[in-house]
């Protein structure tokens, strides 16, 4: 780049010290945006600590109600927070939003078009299946009064996973999108033989790997009966949240809390299982963060589709968070009947490697933030339709 740098600036609900898959995702992105000459700035709730480094953190402020009663993640800005994202919003080129339904997206995007800034949308997740009938309605409501006409709205639209692209955009699609998938870090997450970590206690018998918020959505309710159901099963769960697994009097389950990504990667290599049994996913970067190392991962369907040509290698089961009982017997039946090859763990591993670039992503996303794209519709290897 040649001249002033382009300011683009990142909204999230939370920072990355969130803990959450969409806050690391904008995080990586964010550090990508500094590495190739933009001047990048981040917006997000100001509940937790500020990123450190290059990118300009911009705290906002807001009320945390939802997530303190029913473990939502939706901060509510306040009012002094509307008045901070505006002026940031105002001072950038580009914003780059994730995901719709966020009020810090929606308060973004209208300020964008008041200061007539370029948008691009970056949409993780559709529907939510809630075991409650009051917020599936909820979900439901709100994707077809709030995410879609915020895809309508944004300049640029990218997905992150082709079963969200499907459920919100139709196949063929409405509007033009790019399906660009999430990276990993390569260095890190990789097979290995030389793991030195134990990936649990002594294992009484397979070593199954949770990784997550410790929420209703991402299946807790599954794990807790599928580890009362099978002893014989060791249960090792990796991150935070309302949640509390080392409650649960379980002596085959194992809260190892927050870990970093170097401690993760080890997890991954010495565990036999990445268990996943969540709903209302895109394509959770866990999964493609295991895949990296080699490891075979069971999910909630329709999530085993997310990425068209990795299908192969990942077990989708069908997740109902009214019946916890049954979908753990589902869950069970997929442990016990998947089974990966040597060759085919390998093949997995090189085909997150070729992939899953945070390098080629952040450069795709600051093209559609310039608007450098082609200037007619095209379609790239996955057959979709990338902005013009």
């Amino acid at each position: 780049m040649t001249g002033k740098p382009l300011r683009i600036l990142t909204v999230s609900h939370f920072f990355e010290a969130h803990g959450g898959g969409i806050e690391r995702v904008a995080g990586h992105l964010c550090r990508r945006f500094v590495d190739n000459g933009i001047e990048a700035s981040w917006a997000a709730s100001d509940a937790d600590l500020q990123p450190e480094g290059k990118v300009h953190a911009v705290p906002i402020a807001c009320l945390q109600l939802m997530e303190k009663r029913n473990g939502l993640p939706m901060p509510i800005p306040r009012m002094r927070g509307i008045a901070e994202l505006a002026r940031a919003v105002r001072g950038s080129d580009s914003v780059v939003m994730h995901d719709a339904l966020y009020a810090t997206s929606i308060l973004a995007m209208v300020a964008a078009k008041i200061y007539r800034k370029r948008t691009v949308l970056v949409q993780h997740i559709a529907s939510v299946p809630f075991s409650s009938r009051i917020l599936r309605f909820a979900t439901a409501l709100a994707n077809r009064l709030v995410t879609r006409p915020m895809l309508r709205a944004a300049d640029a639209r990218v997905f992150i996973s082709d079963t969200v692209r499907h459920e919100l955009l139709g196949t063929p699609a409405r509007n033009t999108y790019r399906l660009l998938f999430n990276g990993v870090d390569h260095s890190i997450f990789h097979p290995s033989r030389d793991s030195t970590g134990d990936g649990g206690s002594p294992a009484r018998g397979r070593r199954v790997l949770f990784v997550g918020r410790y929420v209703e959505k991402k299946g807790l309710s599954v794990i807790r009966a599928l580890a009362t159901l099978r002893p014989d099963l060791e249960f090792s769960l990796a991150g935070a949240g309302s949640i509390r697994p080392s409650a649960w009097g379980l002596g085959n389950v194992r809260d190892l809390g927050i870990r970093t990504p170097v401690e993760l990667a080890d997890l991954y290599r010495t565990a036999d299982f990445l268990l996943l049994p969540s709903v209302g996913e895109g394509y959770p970067l866990v999964i493609q963060e295991a895949m990296a190392c080699g490891l075979p991962v069971i999910c909630g369907a329709p999530v085993h589709l997310a990425d068209p040509d990795a299908a192969v290698w990942l077990r989708g089961v069908n997740i109902d968070l009214r019946d916890a009982l049954g979908s753990a017997r589902r869950c069970a039946d997929a442990i016990d009947g998947l089974a990966l090859t040597a060759a085919e763990r390998d093949a997995m591993a090189a085909h997150a490697l070729a992939h899953y670039d945070w390098e080629k992503m952040a450069r795709s996303v600051i093209a559609l933030a310039c608007n450098s794209q082609a200037v007619a519709p095209t379609e790239n290897r996955q057959g979709n339709v990338a902005d013009g």
